[in-house]
């Protein structure tokens, strides 16, 4: 009895003192009124919003990792003589960087493992960003007022690269070494500036004795830092705006339909970040990456055979091998267009193309709506295309950057598959454009069909004339409105005296649209109608119905998820 007596005291007394530290932040900070909105936050359920999550729990283990190795790395390129435990380099001269790189592999304990978690949760962490921005662009995520959102995480995934590349080079070993020289010769192409540009860089003529205790800051202070703070920016405006959802009953664009962010949410978020954590550390105990022991320390006047960089620069290196060599003499000066064009003038305007395009779709279709469900890729058919054409054409230069590897491996010629790499880069991304789109246009005449005749069953009939039929099922309630509430506004009209750029942007919001034949737009707009009309019936059940939103999560009420019946 005594006994519990105590412990109910110390309950009363931990209660009181927890009261007592949330009323003194509530004095001084808004934490009652904005802890409720944000604890009782609506997010949705579906696997694709798990990538952004992915990205930003494996950038968690980059920073824990990273902190943990910049404890014994030296960045320093001052030339010493190896003397630790790894006997094969005893006695040569290396920088020391790349020393105590072997020093943190070989001497320091779980130095190895932590190095191998850390490249490997680089490496995540850059196809997170990639496949969550995939997502956002085949979805339609990216609209307004979600735009600038879009702008902030194109801009991670550009200091993801430089933060990946920077910390690659640190090592100073041959194969990171290799990397740095392609580097100062991206530069050197630069007209005019290119040499002022590369001697700045390195700190004189290449490779110089700066270019580590560079790139050191950069990659554990400056890049880090702009990281974190876009990421908060874009964790906030993804709290502001609302979160995105797929279509369905009781999902419109005024409300957000999921699990409230405590308990559910952060329950599921808590265990997919040590799940995130436990195949990375996994990944490090027992898949080898980057042992620059084998590579030894990085000579100029050396290069490795089957040298190739970290997969997300690899596509800078197939541009680089599929350009044929040209040049020009310009007033006295060399200007290397085998380099500047793929290496330089491609990558600028690939991202210029990334960033300028939501603000290219909202100017060509028009409209002030700020939409919260998600497109399907096949009701955009144009958009879908160009994505996929966007990742042959990634995809090509992607092969290409291991063509050296390739011909060896399958014993062909390196001269034929450079060759057969030029044509599909040209051929490739059309033929994906055409083929992508096709499909969606098939996709959408089969959603069409399903929603008016229903869902084909193994039952066939067989008529007195002795003809065949087969027998159909209506569709669950849930599954027509999924595909007939997506919205097909028709293309933008002007008048025949309208000005250029309004006949231009018409001719564009046509071509958006609309497949090539206005006939097509026709039968497809005609069955539209039809299936909006067979699920007419359902928007009385979906204002009925009662939906998880953004609204129900301030009142406090607790949060469902819809199921399809």
């Amino acid at each position: 009895m005594t006994h519990s007596r105590a412990r109910a005291a110390r309950r009363a007394a931990l209660r009181k003192t927890a009261e007592r530290g949330f009323e003194a932040a509530e004095q001084r900070l808004p934490v009652a009124a904005g802890g409720k909105a944000l604890l009782r936050k609506a997010f949705p359920e579906h696997w694709s919003f798990l990538l952004g999550e992915l990205a930003l729990y494996s950038f968690v283990v980059l920073l824990l990792t990273g902190v943990y190795l910049t404890l014994f790395f030296d960045a320093n390129m001052t030339e010493i003589r190896y003397h630790g435990a790894y006997r094969p380099l005893r006695g040569e001269l290396m920088s020391a960087a790349y020393a105590s790189t072997l020093k943190i592999s070989f001497e320091v304990r779980g130095g190895l493992l932590v190095r191998q978690v850390h490249h490997w949760a680089a490496l995540i962490f850059v196809g997170a960003i990639g496949l969550h921005m995939l997502r956002i662009f085949f979805t339609g995520a990216f609209r307004k007022p979600r735009d600038v959102n879009w702008v902030i995480g194109l801009t991670l995934f550009v200091l993801a690269l430089a933060e990946g590349f920077s910390g690659y080079s640190l090592p100073d070993d041959l194969l990171s070494g290799t990397g740095l020289r392609i580097a100062e010769g991206i530069m050197l192409s630069i007209p005019v500036v290119g040499t002022y540009i590369a001697l700045f860089v390195f700190g004189g003529q290449y490779p110089g004795h700066e270019i580590i205790d560079r790139l050191y800051p950069l990659h554990i202070l400056l890049i880090p830092g702009l990281l974190v703070g876009l990421i908060v920016v874009h964790l906030i405006l993804v709290v502001v705006l609302k979160h995105t959802h797929w279509s369905g009953p009781g999902r419109t664009d005024k409300n957000v339909v999921g699990h409230a962010m405590v308990p559910q949410f952060a329950a599921r978020s808590t265990g997919l970040f040590f799940m995130v954590a436990g195949v990375l550390a996994v990944l490090g105990a027992v898949a080898q990456i980057n042992p620059v022991w084998n590579y030894g320390p990085y000579k100029t006047h050396q290069v490795s055979t089957a040298a190739q960089p970290d997969w997300y620069v690899g596509f800078l290196e197939g541009s680089l091998r599929l350009m044929p060599p040209f040049e020009t003499t310009l007033f006295g000066h060399t200007v290397m267009w085998n380099v500047l064009v793929p290496a330089v003038i491609l990558p600028a305007l690939l991202f210029l193309v990334l960033y300028m395009y939501p603000f290219f779709e909202r100017w060509i279709t028009g409209g002030d709506e700020t939409p919260h469900v998600c497109d399907r890729p096949r009701n955009r058919p144009v958009r879908t295309a160009l994505g996929v054409a966007g990742i042959t054409f990634y995809g090509v230069l992607l092969m290409a950057g291991g063509n050296d590897v390739l011909a060896f491996t399958f014993d062909i010629s390196l001269n034929g598959l450079t060759w057969a790499f030029r044509v599909l880069l040209v051929v490739g991304p059309p033929l994906a454009y055409l083929l992508t789109k096709r499909l969606c246009l098939s996709l959408q005449q089969r959603d069409a069909e399903r929603v008016i005749e229903g869902e084909e069953t193994s039952h066939v009939r067989q008529s007195v004339e002795g003809t065949f039929s087969a027998d159909h099922e209506p569709l669950p309630q849930g599954e027509k409105f999924r595909l007939a509430a997506q919205r097909f506004p028709p293309p933008l009209e002007v008048d025949a005296a309208a000005s250029r750029s309004a006949r231009l942007r018409a001719a564009l919001s046509r071509w958006y649209y609309t497949d090539s034949p206005a006939r097509q737009w026709r039968t497809i707009d005609h069955q539209r109608e039809r299936a909006q009309t067979a699920v007419s019936g359902l928007r009385a059940e979906q204002r009925a119905g009662r939906s998880v939103s953004d609204r129900s999560a301030r009142t406090g009420k607790r949060s469902r998820t819809l199921r399809r019946r």
